[in-house]
């Protein structure tokens, strides 16, 4: 994202924040690299990264929830 004050969106910005590995491991739940359900399920995944407890294997920085917050407040734009 080029500034912190950009509207950030699925495709640019959320969508490269999960790794392969984990669209694998939540495949059996929703899709993490569809926009329709990431977006759908998008207060349930800010509060697990907030949490700690996704992905499994260690805590995003700070700075990657942050932007999946912004994204969300901003209306989880496309």
């Amino acid at each position: 994202m080029s500034t912190q004050q950009s509207t950030p969106s699925f495709a640019r910005d959320i969508q490269p924040l999960f790794r392969a590995r984990d669209r694998a491991s939540m495949r059996w739940a929703f899709d993490l690299g569809n926009y329709h359900d990431v977006s759908r399920h998008a207060q349930a995944i800010l509060e697990r990264l907030a949490s700690g407890t996704m992905p499994c294997d260690g805590q995003w920085p700070e700075e990657q929830i942050a932007l999946f917050r912004r994204w969300v407040e901003a209306g989880m734009p496309a």
